[in-house]
């Protein structure tokens, strides 16, 4: 009842935040419509630095409260949900850090959009597939759903692979993507591919004089957009 009671209680405080203008602007903005990435999805109209503050108010929940919110129909808990989730990994330590990842897993079919797949798989699944070759595997599982969103949130797990100057698990993805059917993902690739060129140029240079030619439009300019202008017309021209 206490957890049950904390997650009304950040819905009320959401509540306070709402903006009614926002609340029209973010269905068209999130693709919420009929037929649309984002069906049936509902907006409070809360911006994502008031939903922040919360979480921190309430980043001792439960995750028994946390799976309150992520199960909410409003967008702003879900992501409020994985701010509070995010913050607790940060600070856990085993064995609660691994069961804050399967948490996650558990609920991913309530990280249904962009901004609460990047909010949080970078975060969460990313780091510690570095330290656990079974949440390693688990990142290539997802890439094989042929699920939007679990695919994204294959793709932003490799950030910290990234950084970390380990290239293979995202090179791998990327090259699998090439022909996926949908923006979202494009720009996802192309994003990363774009995190290799800024931690190696020469790595994304080799990928590119490979594959541009296969590469949607906006993967591409995605993946180029720290090029010099030469560069991007030789890349763009191909």
């Amino acid at each position: 009842m206490k957890d049950a009671l904390r997650a009304e209680e950040v819905v009320r405080d959401l509540k306070k935040h709402a903006i009614a203008e926002k609340a029209a602007f973010f269905p068209r903005f999130f693709k919420s419509g009929p037929g649309e990435y984002g069906e049936g999805d509902r907006f409070l109209g809360v911006t994502v630095p008031k939903q922040r503050l919360i979480a921190k108010q309430y980043r001792a929940m439960s995750l028994d409260g946390i799976a309150e919110l992520l199960d909410s129909e409003w967008h702003e808990c879900r992501l409020t949900g994985l701010f509070i989730l995010v913050l607790q990994f940060k600070k856990a330590k085993e064995p609660l850090r691994a069961a804050l990842v399967d948490f996650y897993l558990s609920k991913l079919d309530r990280v249904n959009n962009w901004d609460l797949v990047d909010s949080s798989a970078p975060k969460i699944l990313g780091p510690y597939s570095l330290v656990s070759p079974k949440y390693r595997q688990c990142i290539e599982q997802l890439a094989a759903s042929g699920h939007l969103w679990r695919e994204r949130v294959a793709v932003l797990a490799t950030y910290p692979h990234i950084k970390n100057r380990d290239f293979t698990l995202m090179l791998k993805l990327a090259k699998k993507f090439l022909g996926h059917e949908h923006d979202l993902m494009h720009k996802a690739v192309g994003w990363m591919l774009r995190e290799v060129g800024k931690a190696d140029e020469s790595t994304l240079i080799d990928f590119l004089d490979k594959h541009s030619r296969r590469m949607p439009r906006t993967m591409l300019r995605y993946a180029i957009e720290k090029f010099s202008p030469a560069q991007r017309a030789f890349y763009l021209g191909r």
